[in-house]
Parts: C-alpha cells; sequence; structure tokens
C-alpha cells in the first residue's frame, strides 16, 4: 500500500516534468523561436545526465536496500536463536556480526545521497546553462553583436518575457528531482542507524572466564508443564562423570536438562555445584535433540562457543562426533547451512550439536539423546566418545539406548 501511494504522488510530478518544458518551449516559440530552440537543445543533455545520475542512484539505493535485507535478516536469525547464543557465550561474536552490517547500511545510505546529490548538481547545471545561454542570445540580438546573421528581430519587450520564463523551463524538473530523491528521508535514514552503531560495543568482549566447577547437585527439583509433572528429583554428579537420565518419552527427560542449563524456571528445587554454588551458563554446554543452527557455515556452527579455535582442531572434534564422512563429501567445513539444517539428518544435526558442545570446552555436557537415528556402530562410536570424555567432563545423558545407559557410572530413573 506505502508503495502504491507513493506512485500516486509521483505520477503528477513525473508527468508535469515531462510536459511541463514543452508547454514553457511552445509559449516561448513566438516570441523567440530560437530562445525556444535553445531551451530544447539543453534539455537533451540534461535528460542523459540525469538519466545516468539516477542510474547511479537506483544503484546505489539497489545496494542500501540488500545491506538493510541483511541486516533485518541477520536480526530475525540471531533473535530466534538468542536462548542458543547465550547459553554459549557467543554474544560479543554475533554483536561484530549486526555491528559490521549495521555500517554496511551506514555507508550504503550514504552512497544513495551523493547519488541524489550528484542529480541535483547535473540539473542545477544545465538550468544554469540554458538560462544562460538565452541570456546571451537575447542581449547579443538586442545589441547587434551576434556574430552570425539573426535569424530572426528580436525586440525589447518579447526578450525580457522569454527571460522571464526561461527558468519556467526547469521548474518541472527541479519539483522531480526533489520530490524523487527525498534528501530528507535519506539523512534521517542515516540518523536513525547512528544510535544501532554507538549502542554496539566498540571492541570484543573478553573471553569468558570459567569458574570452578565442583560437579552437579539437583535437591529437590519439580518441574510442572501441561499435562507433565517431574520431581522432585535428587541426584548429583562429580566433577568428572557420566551419569544417564532415562525413562520413557514424555517423562520429562528433556526438561530436566532444559531446567539444568537455565532454560527452563523448576517450580521447587535448586541447581548448583558440589559446593551450593549455583551454576552459570558458562559452565554448560548443552547437545540437544534437534540443536539450533545458524545460517552460516558448518565451520561457524560447531565453533560457536569458541570462535578462535584453530581448524585443525574443530576438524578433529567433527571427526571424533563421526561427521568426518558428510565433511569429505559435502566441501569441509565451509560447507553452507541453513538455519532448518536443509540437507541434514537428524543424525548428523545431533553430531553438529555434540561436537559444538565439546569444542566450547565447558566442564558440564548435557546430552540429549546422543545416539537416537544413528547406526549401531555409529551410536557405538558415540558412546564410547562420551565415556572417554567423562575423565575430564561431568557429563548428564538423557537417553533410550541400553548401551548409553550401560557405559554410564549411575542411571536415574524418571
Amino acid at each position: 500500500m506505502a508503495i502504491e501511494n507513493r506512485d500516486v504522488r509521483f505520477s503528477p510530478v513525473r508527468l508535469n516534468a515531462v510536459i511541463g518544458p514543452l508547454v514553457v518551449a511552445a509559449i516561448v516559440a513566438p516570441a523567440s523561436w530560437v530562445a525556444a530552440l535553445i531551451m530544447l537543445a539543453t534539455l537533451l543533455p540534461f535528460v542523459l545526465g540525469s538519466i545516468l545520475a539516477g542510474t547511479a542512484a537506483r544503484r546505489a539505493s539497489e545496494r542500501q536496500l540488500a545491506a538493510l535485507a541483511a541486516l533485518s535478516g541477520l536480526f530475525v536469525d540471531r533473535l530466534t536463536h538468542l536462548p542458543l547464543i547465550r547459553h554459549f557465550g557467543a554474544e560479543a561474536r554475533i554483536s561484530r556480526q549486526v555491528r559490521d552490517a549495521t555500517h554496511e547500511v551506514a555507508n550504503r545510505t550514504v552512497s544513495v545521497l551523493r547519488a541524489a546529490f550528484l542529480s541535483n548538481a547535473v540539473l542545477e547545471f544545465f538550468s544554469a546553462l540554458s538560462i544562460a545561454l538565452v541570456a546571451v542570445y537575447c542581449g547579443f540580438s538586442l545589441l547587434g553583436l551576434l556574430p552570425f546573421r539573426a535569424p530572426e528581430t528580436l525586440t525589447l519587450v518579447p526578450a525580457f518575457f522569454v527571460l522571464a520564463m526561461a527558468p519556467e523551463f526547469y521548474l518541472p524538473m527541479r519539483r522531480l528531482a526533489a520530490a524523487y530523491h527525498e534528501k530528507q528521508l535519506g539523512e534521517a535514514a542515516e540518523t536513525a542507524l547512528e544510535p544501532l552503531r554507538d549502542a554496539l560495543p566498540a571492541s570484543p568482549l573478553p573471553a569468558n572466564a570459567l569458574p570452578p566447577f565442583s560437579g552437579l547437585r539437583v535437591a529437590d527439583l519439580t518441574l510442572a508443564f501441561p499435562g507433565i509433572s517431574v520431581g522432585p528429583l535428587d541426584f548429583s554428579l562429580s566433577r568428572h562423570d557420566l551419569v544417564a537420565l532415562t525413562g520413557p518419552t514424555g517423562s520429562g527427560k528433556t526438561s530436566t536438562l532444559a531446567a539444568i542449563a537455565g532454560q527452563v524456571a523448576p517450580i521447587s528445587g535448586q541447581i548448583c555445584d558440589l559446593v551450593g554454588a549455583p551454576l552459570v551458563s558458562s559452565q554448560i554446554a548443552w547437545a540437544a535433540q534437534r540443536p539450533l543452527l545458524l545460517t552460516g557455515t558448518l565451520g561457524e556452527n560447531l565453533a560457536l562457543a569458541a570462535p578462535d579455535a584453530p581448524r585443525e582442531e574443530i576438524l578433529a572434534v567433527a571427526d571424533r562426533v563421526g561427521l568426518g564422512p558428510m565433511l569429505a563429501r559435502r566441501g569441509g567445513l565451509d560447507m553452507a547451512i541453513d538455519h532448518g539444517g536443509s540437507g541434514l539428518s537428524g543424525g548428523e544435526r545431533r553430531r553438529i550439536g555434540l561436537a559444538r558442545a565439546i569444542l566450547s570446552g565447558r566442564p558440564l555436557l548435557l546430552c540429549d539423546e546422543p545416539t537416537a537415528d544413528l547406526d549401531t556402530a555409529s551410536a557405538a562410536a558415540i558412546v564410547a566418545l562420551l565415556r572417554d570424555l567423562s575423565r575430564r567432563r561431568c557429563i548428564l545423558v538423557a537417553t533410550h539406548d541400553p548401551a548409553m545407559t550401560a557405559a554410564a557410572r549411575q542411571e536415574i530413573a524418571l
């Protein structure tokens, strides 16, 4: 609707810009057909100059709209995945991405303004040139100083009439330029973008400092959702441990992990470490059943919580969780993926989530059905990997897999 209204508003101005100069020339012609011809002759280079400037302005506007679309898409994507970003402490990295996208929009807006000013300069130049040529012709004709034989007899009154009408020749074009470029709107857009740039951090935030982690303690934890109630639960895990959380589908295993991760508020109970200190998000890595993905490359998704991780380390972890064959087939870490995980199987998504959690280096690892959707050999490899990781980390696994349960030190049945 707004675009249609804008077209309705510009159409009369555009029509006036086409008809107006021709009408002025027709009015001036009886008084001085030479002056009318001069006006029309200067109109041709003006039109060509305006077309070139307008083309530049259009391209600049297209680049500005593309930058705005990229910024909007970035905001929507990052806001959609805000829990994941906050969970892995990737705020600084995402802030830099938003800052860069905002700077790009600001630069494109300045380019649009430059193109608008160029178009106005072309208009003013040819307008002044037309009036100056008409004035020179009329003056020299009245004084008899033309360097060639006068093609017409011009008297004082018609000459003044021509000079009075000459500025009106380009007036409709001036109005069109003012309406088309909308200089004030461009400046307002740049002003509106300034607070966004200022609100973003000027320098990267310091890396998350992991507080000491002594283990996990869950005391009298109770969760309640429509149709499901969990708890009260009491259990604890040592600093290096592997515990299986089991129970039928719908018993609350995923909800329990979400509560420990701080993404679900419990009705009652306490979640802390073994010395009673509350857990913080920088201590917890969560490998969900259906991990959230960000539009970008596979490497960027894997290293979300560890953006400075060496490429060799990322490849090694990806290979350990069984992503090696996929990397070999589909372009390695530079493989493009979208937020919906198009082209990825459920097992591949789980492996990406597990690799991301491992790369985070966080001491508490929460895994939700890590062996689901995997064949027997792949599931056995994941079980062996988690058993090995439990020598250095605290791991709580929600699972239906008997092999995973058998590998755990303790089973907590819901």
